[in-house]
């Protein structure tokens, strides 16, 4: 299992040849060779060298909106044009809908120019199932799927939702032995408190952890981990920089779990952005793209045209100057957290969202 390349310039232009070995498209072709090098960083201890942005696979899976099929296809091979070398996707995303169509990418492409990584144990809005049956099951299934010999990465999906104590005794054990089969690489846990990454971190090795919308122009709380995962060797992904678009102009899913007031705040961030002649979506990519301490961001896309503008986002300078003003903006929501999974796994309420009168969670 080689490193995937990771001199920008050479790497797009080798998968250019590899793709389309007669004729490049003018499209793609200008993405190969608008984009300078992609920023890479380690993982932990797992000698992986990803790049600062990811590609994350779950509007594959249609989760945001209907997609167009050969539209999103272009998308993950648009995303790996520019430099992005980690693909994250899950059965839950699609309910088995994006890795399937991963399936029909990724045996185009030499295995060692990606990393790739998936979940388990969330199949469904309120289906989990972390026993050691279906954990070797849905590995299986999973490379079946996207038609790959082995993972880079695996990742227990949502823990929060069940008891700990089962990942920690039936779960991870299972994976380990699927590891001494080379299947997987690496193994990690990905979810939102952070109660439940602490809880991990206390008890056992793990290579990784994957933490959403606890790294954004909003909410930092992940950066609390970052010294203990650092003195462990555990390797810290972030993702959604958007916050489930919240932090951008377009309109919330109908499941997102701001509130109003939060919401509000997150409008005038924007419009201030707007403003001052950007975006805000820009602003809240390189902001989470920032810190080295946090390996990589995952942000996905159905959209090409959308994939090949966070790239030349997360190549920019960010303009410091509407940083602090949009971050002042954003002052008064600063790590507001909804509660997600199980009471017992959440972490504690800040005292000053405690006289809100709305719940985490709530959108009166």
């Amino acid at each position: 299992m080689s490193e995937p390349y990771n001199d920008g310039a050479r790497l797009r232009v080798k998968r250019a040849e590899l793709i389309y070995p007669t004729l490049i498209s003018f499209v793609h072709f200008q993405a190969q060779i608008n984009f300078p090098l992609m920023q890479y960083r380690s993982l932990g201890q797992t000698g992986l060298n990803i790049s600062a942005l990811s590609f994350g696979a779950s509007s594959l899976g249609a989760e945001f909106r209907k997609i167009d099929i050969p539209e999103a296809l272009r998308a993950v091979r648009v995303a790996l044009d520019c430099g992005m070398n980690f693909i994250d996707t899950s059965p839950y995303y699609g309910r088995g809908m994006s890795e399937a169509l991963l399936g029909q990418v990724l045996p185009d492409l030499p295995r060692d120019s990606y990393y790739l990584g998936t979940k388990l144990g969330r199949y469904a809005p309120a289906h989990f199932d972390f026993s050691s049956r279906r954990v070797i099951e849905s590995v299986d299934v999973s490379l079946q799927r996207m038609k790959v010999d082995y993972l880079d990465v695996i990742l227990c999906h949502d823990v929060e939702f069940v008891d700990l104590d089962q990942i920690l005794e039936e779960t991870i054990p299972a994976l380990e032995k699927i590891r001494a089969q080379g299947k997987v690489r690496f193994i990690g846990v990905s979810g939102y408190p952070m109660k439940m990454f602490r809880y991990f971190l206390e008890r056992t090795n793990l290579d990784l952890i994957l933490s959403y919308n606890h790294y954004t122009l909003q909410n930092t709380m992940l950066m609390e981990l970052v010294p203990d995962c650092q003195q462990q060797g555990v390797g810290v992904m972030n993702a959604a920089p958007f916050s489930a678009r919240l932090l951008s102009t377009a309109p919330l899913p109908p499941w997102h779990k701001a509130p109003e007031w939060v919401r509000e705040v997150a409008r005038r961030a924007a419009a201030h952005a707007a403003e001052r002649g950007s975006d805000i979506a820009r602003l809240a990519l390189q902001y989470a793209i920032a810190p080295e301490e946090l390996t990589t961001c995952v942000t996905g896309s159905a959209n090409p045209e959308r994939v090949a503008q966070w790239c030349r986002w997360a190549e920019e300078p960010m303009d410091q100057g509407l940083l602090q003003e949009v971050l002042k903006i954003l002052e008064p929501v600063h790590n507001w957290f909804y509660l997600e999974g199980l009471p017992e796994n959440n972490d504690p309420l800040a005292e000053r969202y405690l006289s809100t009168g709305v719940a985490p969670g709530e959108t009166n």
